[in-house]
């Protein structure tokens, strides 16, 4: 079977023509019966054609198997082998060099009757195997015909097996080397129809082209078993696509699929994008920095920042990002930003409605020397939802510099941790630089070391959770790490938080790292406990900590009257868990801690 390349016109229904020498009535053996063995079936021509039309959803070119140079029909190859069938009995032909064919297995007419002929190819039945077609496609044709002994026989060819070609736009073309779909790799087949498809799995097309217009047109073609939902193709042996739309191929149809560059994003116009690649949340957050920060956007794979600019979506107060963004659970490797500017993370601002969730960051390194920064892992600054977000890598600014979150006002971070390193001249926390405006922390933590070398008169905070914690609540929050604060101006450091000012910290603790910083302002829980305005303010429950200081509170200042933090000197955490369980419950957390190691973690 000759196997070229495609021309886009239609082609005509296939013809065999079966022809036989004329014989008269007195000739006949009995009746209608013709001698035995005396009329042979001769084959004068035989061409192949496919169906076109409605049935192909993207138009021409509809050939199915080996194409003519001239693209006006399809041919068979010297040698190709066939079988024909007429009354139960069957022969082979063999077409010739000179597209004649010559009986190996020769039929003959039995009667003067109208008969029914069929044909087909492979001449055998078997196994066809459709894994590989870089070299060869593969091919299964099946005729029919119906004639006498004196009027010669058309057979009409059709294809039991359906194409799909790909063909790849301009901006896509360069990037392609070699093209693979999933569907059965194998068939049985019998009197060249298929049996059963099988072995679902990757087949490798060939690379074809053929002229539209003038204009030579790249692309990659394979025949399938029909019947298999077709719903993904695979491009250089790793980059997988699914199609926009999948399709159900039926036998001797052309399905033609047009394979866009990879924008690494999808858009289903109602402002919900889903990104597969760093080009496209590249491009997804140039989006959203031009006009849409109300966008969802959802990952549905890793995504590598290594080597990449990026610019933080929702870059300042006036340009706050407002959509939801859903890791999926993926990871985001590399992301760097470094410079001058005030807010600066994966995200720049974001919004009160705005919620970042199920993602890690890993290997991050965010910084800035803007004295005026916020800088985080997530985001600069936050006035919305953070849940289940995770950031390692290196935090550090002139300002404040948190390892999920720089500023958060207001809003939620919910099971967020950080084992970054977290460096600011200003503010420091594990999980959050500083915190106000009523904002509330649920079981977030953080492993890695926060330092505050203080380049300010006035004062500055460091804490193992937060650096400065303003009216807001802390619930089931921890740090591992070394908490450090030194420089310039008076400096509160403390294994959870800087400054607890008016706010609520309960079942919280620290342990592992050491926490120093100067007398009288350092402590294991807080740096400093504050009270000034509100009755209730500046609470602290079952809080705990494991590190050189000798009190939990370095200075408590018109602290509240309820005050509870305890030292852990034995290594025995079992009554703290204890403790700051029944805490949890008592404020209707439905976070607990376990002890399964040395120390504390959480479940839900």
């Amino acid at each position: 079977m000759k196997k070229r390349h495609s021309i886009h016109l239609l082609l005509a229904a296939a013809a065999l023509l079966l022809a036989t020498a004329a014989c008269t009535k007195d000739e006949l053996a009995d009746g209608d019966r013709l001698p035995e063995g005396q009329y042979p079936v001769e084959i004068a021509r035989i061409t192949l054609g496919v169906e076109g039309g409605e049935a192909q959803p993207w138009g021409a070119p509809a050939t199915r198997v080996g194409e003519a140079g001239d693209g006006t029909g399809s041919v068979f190859s010297a040698g190709d082998r066939f079988a024909v069938q007429i009354n139960g009995e069957e022969g082979i032909y063999i077409v010739q060099d000179n597209n004649t064919v010559k009986a190996e297995t020769p039929l003959y007419w039995s009667d003067t009757g109208e008969h029914t002929v069929t044909a087909w190819y492979p001449a055998t039945g078997g196994t066809l195997d459709l894994s590989d077609q870089s070299q060869s496609l593969a091919y299964l044709l099946y005729g029919t015909g119906s004639g006498n002994y004196q009027t010669p026989v058309t057979l009409t060819f059709t294809h039991q097996l359906a194409k799909v070609r790909v063909t790849p736009t301009a901006d896509a073309l360069g990037e392609v080397q070699s093209l693979q779909l999933y569907t059965y790799t194998q068939c049985t087949y019998e009197k060249g129809e298929v049996v059963q498809g099988s072995q679902e799995g990757w087949i490798e097309m060939k690379k074809c082209e053929y002229t539209e217009n003038g204009n030579v047109i790249n692309c990659w073609e394979a025949n399938v078993v029909p019947g298999y939902t077709i719903t993904k193709l695979r491009a250089n042996g790793t980059e997988e696509r699914t199609l926009s739309t999948t399709f159900t191929p039926k036998a001797g149809v052309l399905y033609n699929i047009t394979l866009d560059k990879d924008k690494g994003y999808t858009d289903n116009g109602q402002g919900n994008y889903t990104v597969t690649s760093a080009e496209g949340l590249k491009a997804v957050a140039d989006i959203a920095n031009n006009g849409n920060l109300g966008i969802n956007i959802t990952l549905t794979e890793n995504i590598n920042l290594t080597d990449m600019d990026w610019t933080p979506i929702g870059i300042d107060y006036n340009h706050q990002y407002t959509g939801t963004f859903n890791g999926g659970g993926h990871t985001i490797t590399g992301l760097t930003v470094t410079g001058s500017d005030q807010y600066v993370g994966l995200f720049g601002h974001i919004g009160s409605g705005g919620t970042v969730k199920d993602v890690t960051l890993e290997e991050v390194k965010i910084e800035s020397n803007n004295d005026m920064s916020a800088v985080g892992g997530v985001a600069g600054r936050s006035y919305g939802t953070l849940e289940n977000c995770s950031v390692s890598g290196s935090v550090s600014g002139s300002g404040i510099a948190g390892g999920v979150v720089g500023y958060q006002s207001g809003g939620f971070l919910t099971g967020c941790s950080s084992s970054a390193t977290v460096n600011a001249g200003g503010v420091a926390g594990g999980v959050a630089g500083l915190t106000d405006s009523g904002a509330t922390l649920t079981a977030c933590y953080a492993t890695g070391d926060v330092t505050l070398e203080s380049i300010n008169s006035g004062g500055n905070f460091v804490g193992g959770v937060v650096g400065s914690n303003t009216s807001c609540t802390l619930k089931a929050c921890y740090a591992w790490g070394n908490v450090t604060g030194s420089g310039s101006g008076t400096i509160y450091v403390g294994g959870v938080t800087g400054t607890n000012d008016e706010g609520t910290l309960t079942a919280c603790y620290h342990a592992n790292g050491t926490v120093s910083g100067p007398d009288g302002t350092t402590g294991g829980v807080t740096g400093r406990n504050f009270k000034i305005l509100t009755w209730d303010g500046a609470v602290i429950t079952a809080c705990y900590w494991r590190s050189n200081p000798d009190t939990g509170i370095g200075y408590n200042e018109g602290g509240s009257t309820t005050i509870e933090t305890t030292k852990v000197t034995d290594g025995d955490w079992q009554n703290a868990v204890t403790q700051m369980n029944a805490a949890l419950q008592n404020a209707g957390s439905e976070w607990r801690y376990e002890l399964t190691g040395e120390l504390p973690t959480l479940k839900k």
